[in-house]
């Protein structure tokens, strides 16, 4: 009995009919309430405020314009979901699409259009005109203002609708949600360890000295740290060593910092680090420089794979990369943080250095496009485009690693076996713009392989 009650619950959470149908028996039912409600207080209802009373045809335009619209917009609610289903579907993996289903957020916009509906079609039909089988004129002004209230949510509810459906398909909310279902289910079902309590206290880095272990509270991509709030958090005479910054991904449980010597306050320290450091579902680039490139990267890695092939869009991102990274190359990076206030020390991660940031921009996009002369080439122009900035700059050290991508796109372009008609081009535009125009040595070439003329 249990398991066939457990199935049931499932299903009525991945159903798209359940709720919808729920709200429409509870409006039909609301709107019953309200009609008896505007018998009731008969002729009351005229001091209803703010103009709502109306009057026999008002009443019958305002009430079909609501359900009108609120029905038009049920249809394009459920082609915009289906269509976000399908769309995660193929672009994701067909696995994700019950997580899409069992989204509360769209269901409830959906039983909020169809009640509001149906609402309108159980007033509007007790409208009656002087000339109707009565004789008498009814026109309910409580439920025909409750109808516009309804309505002006609707207009709200298809808003936040829209806004939901676009961050819906972010893969990152995507993982995100599987991740929490998971971890529910597994809270639920699987016992347990305990093994005793971890030690408040582990050996530290600093001097070999004890330090209190605080651990990550939520899971998500650390988005932003806020070190003022750290450095209240510890007393005089402490050192804080940070295990986070923007850009990592935190796991409960995992250390978020070291302080040291120990406090006898550890839950109030935790508590203090973590209102310090928002966690997310999604990585931003609030405090995270570097996530611009990952994107970057990602649309040509994309544009690049044999389902897509589009060698355009590649070079597209390829040169977006290089002015994001010229604006980083031509700047400073931080330094291991290290600050001193009021007899404290905190001490944060090391953030990119210019040669990660480098490899993180040309690194995946330079191998997948090993066998795409084409490509190879709109790489080795962005190359020149940034090494000829950072001479100009004075900043000519900072371009050696770009040198290097410049090297070995040409030896990826030769250890894809390209023929000698697609690999000359590539070797041609290296030697024009790398081996003849800028100081350094050629490519070298394998043995073998006769250097083009």
């Amino acid at each position: 009995m249990h398991l066939r009650a457990s199935a049931l619950a499932e299903r009525l959470r991945s159903s798209l009919f359940f709720i919808p149908m729920f709200t429409v028996i509870g409006a039909v039912a609301f709107g019953i309430a309200t009609l008896a409600l505007d018998r009731r207080i008969g002729a009351g209802a005229a001091d209803l405020p703010l103009g709502l009373v109306s009057t026999v045809e008002g009443a019958r335009a305002l009430l079909s314009t609501i359900a009108g619209a609120t029905i038009s917009f049920a249809g394009i609610a459920f082609s915009v979901s289906l269509l976000t289903i399908q769309q995660a579907s193929s672009q994701y993996s067909p696995r994700v699409v019950h997580t899409l289903f069992r989204d509360p957020f769209n269901k409830r916009v959906m039983g909020l259009v169809v009640g509001t509906f149906t609402y309108c079609l159980i007033v509007l039909r007790s409208v009656r005109a002087p000339l109707d089988d009565s004789g008498t004129p009814v026109v309910p002004n409580l439920s025909v203002a409750l109808a516009v209230v309804l309505g002006i949510a609707t207009i709200l509810a298809i808003v936040a609708f829209i806004d939901h459906s676009a961050h819906a398909m972010d893969v990152s909310q995507i993982l995100d949600n599987v991740r929490r279902e998971a971890t529910d289910h597994i809270r639920q079902q699987w016992p347990e360890t305990r093994p005793g309590p971890a030690p408040a206290t582990a050996p530290s880095d600093l001097d070999g000295r004890a330090s209190t272990v605080v651990r990550f509270r939520s899971t998500g991509w650390i988005q932003q740290v806020e070190f003022d709030s750290m450095f209240e958090a510890i007393a005089p005479g402490s050192t804080l060593v940070l295990q986070a910054e923007p850009g990592r991904y935190a796991i409960a449980g995992t250390t978020l910092a070291t302080v040291t010597p120990p406090v006898l306050d550890v839950n109030g320290v935790a508590d203090a680090l973590d209102r310090a450091i928002t966690i997310g579902a999604t990585r931003t680039m609030q405090q995270d420089a570097s996530y611009g490139l990952r994107q970057l990267a990602d649309v040509a890695l994309k544009a690049l794979s044999p389902g897509i092939n589009d060698p355009t869009t590649a070079q597209d991102a390829i040169f977006h990369s290089a002015a994001v990274l010229a604006e980083l190359l031509q700047r400073d990076p931080p330094e291991p943080l290290v600050q001193r206030r009021d007899d404290k020390r905190l001490v944060a991660a090391q953030r990119p250095t210019h040669p990660e940031l480098v490899r993180l921009a040309y690194d995946e996009t330079r191998r997948a496009a090993a066998d795409q002369p084409t490509v190879c080439i709109y790489l080795l122009e962005a190359f020149d485009l940034l090494i000829e900035l950072l001479e100009a700059r004075g900043l000519g050290a900072r371009a050696e690693p770009i040198m290097e991508q410049a090297r070995i796109t040409v030896e990826g372009c030769r250890a894809a076996g390209l023929g000698s008609a697609d690999l000359q081009p590539v070797e041609d535009a290296y030697r024009t713009r790398f081996a003849l125009t800028h100081p350094r040595p050629a490519v070298p070439h394998p043995a073998g392989m006769d250097h083009p003329s």
